[in-house]
């Protein structure tokens, strides 16, 4: 059971902290950060924040809440405009080229949308991480197989993502995401296309990753679903950390 999921300070009690101070138990640290668009738009509006080794937190919000900017500073596709964002002990804020690509190794996202290539198949999908980093094929079966059990989609290794349901392209886009054997998962509205059913299968497939000691961030909308699931909850609105829960 966890004792505090993650840190939440109110804008008065906010206090600056330098990276250096990241205890090694600490997989995200983000202290004061604010995220403004160049449209003017802000996503996020000075949140401090921090998640531990082992956590599984779901944070919900309306759309423009800020659920995916907060993603997008943790791997990367977006900077912070003020603040600094840490993530296993490395500052990102200004990360880019093969650093970048170094710390994303130890990161995995899923996305709402799946994200597959259509012209490879399940195994090819899952793979193709690997296979872009240049791991021998012997690696790439190793570390394949096992991330196939983990979503029960062994027997479907060989099919097309056309010839999957719904629920089997998000198990692929899971796969994918944990065959790097990441630390950090993110999952940015993952159930948003599912049918009941079939998202309870994901939700069930982190609470296995988390067991196995994977710190898990999920962004949802699906309050009623974050209650069924029973894990810490956070509540963003207007780029502000508004109500926690925690359990």
């Amino acid at each position: 059971m966890l004792k505090l999921p993650f840190n939440f300070l109110s804008q008065a009690e906010q206090i600056p902290a330098s990276p250096e101070s990241v205890d090694s138990s600490t997989i995200v640290k983000l202290t004061n950060v604010k995220k403004v668009y160049a449209n003017g738009v802000i996503g996020l509006n000075g949140i401090n924040f921090e998640l531990v080794k082992g956590d599984f937190l779901f944070i919900i919000g309306r759309s423009g809440s800020g659920k995916s900017s907060l993603l997008k500073l943790l791997y990367g596709a977006e900077q912070a405009t003020y603040g600094d964002v840490v993530v296993n002990g490395v500052k990102i804020n200004n990360l880019k080229g093969n650093a970048l690509a170094m710390l994303r190794r130890q990161i995995g996202v899923v996305f709402q949308d799946y994200k597959l290539i259509p012209r490879r198949t399940v195994a090819e999908n899952v793979g193709f991480v690997l296979m872009a980093q240049g791991l021998p094929k012997r690696e790439i079966d190793r570390r394949l197989l096992p991330a196939l059990k983990t979503v029960d989609l062994l027997d479907k290794a060989d099919c097309f993502p056309e010839e999957l349901s719904g629920g089997e392209q998000q198990r692929t886009s899971i796969a994918r995401a944990i065959v790097n054997m990441p630390t950090l998962l993110l999952a940015d509205e993952p159930t948003g296309n599912l049918d009941r059913e079939n998202a309870w299968q994901v939700i069930k497939i982190f609470k296995k990753l988390n067991a196995a000691g994977v710190t898990i961030l999920v962004t949802t909308h699906d309050e009623q679903m974050v209650k069924t699931a029973n894990h810490a909850v956070a509540q963003l609105k207007n780029g502000y950390f508004c109500r926690i829960k925690t359990i």
